[in-house]
């Protein structure tokens, strides 16, 4: 069964050179004992900064997998609890990377849409302190999705994740990734799930057809 292993928001706000500009960030998300309302294109106590890159309608909400992070605590031998990735949700028993664009979830009372991956920043590999961490990220192929929410509601740790739709298009996170950050596949793949990425990904799609 997938289930919801932590919900993850920032409530303190981290600080470094590697958040530029803006001067802080919200990537540093740590355990709550929930529940936690998922509402209009928020997570209800999350701090986002930088809304150029992070949060809005089709990045409402960012989930990655437990079983993902644990293969990243092998692969660069450190331990990374939730929250590590700046995710909102950490998952477990469900194959994220596999997740279909547009594919819905029921956890408690929300219902989320896989939108689009999670594509790694600047940010991202200054809050690791990893300066290769963009072009490792890339060829693991493990991105974590964002969520848009498609109905309001409370989620809580130990929630059920139950799979409601899955569109016929075959399209998956690991493709639409692989393909946008030069690891394999191309647009031409993509387009069969069109509708279903966010404004922003379908002229990247079209652009390339």
């Amino acid at each position: 069964m997938a289930t919801l292993l932590s919900v993850n928001i920032a409530t303190t706000l981290a600080h470094g050179e590697w958040t530029d500009d803006m001067g802080a960030s919200g990537i540093d998300k740590r355990p709550t004992s929930g529940p936690v309302r998922l509402f209009d294109d928020h997570v209800d106590g999350d701090s986002v900064i930088d809304r150029r890159y992070h949060g809005g309608e089709h990045k409402a909400v960012y989930a990655y997998a437990r079983e993902d992070a644990e293969w990243w605590e092998r692969e660069i031998g450190r331990p990374l609890t939730p929250g590590s990735f700046g995710e909102n949700l950490t998952t477990t028993g469900i194959d994220i990377n596999a997740a279909l664009i547009g594919e819905r979830w029921r956890i408690g009372s929300a219902v989320v849409e896989v939108s689009e991956p999670r594509i790694p920043c600047t940010v991202f590999a200054g809050f690791w302190d990893r300066p290769n961490l963009i072009k490792e990220f890339n060829a693991a192929g493990r991105s974590g999705t964002y969520l848009r929410i498609i109905e309001e509601g409370e989620v809580t740790p130990g929630d059920d994740i139950e799979v409601i739709h899955r569109p016929d298009h075959g399209v998956t996170l690991g493709m639409a990734f692989a393909a946008r950050v030069g690891e394999g596949g191309s647009r031409t793949e993509l387009a069969p799930a069109l509708q279903d990425f966010a404004p922003s990904w379908q002229r990247w799609i079209n652009a390339g057809i």
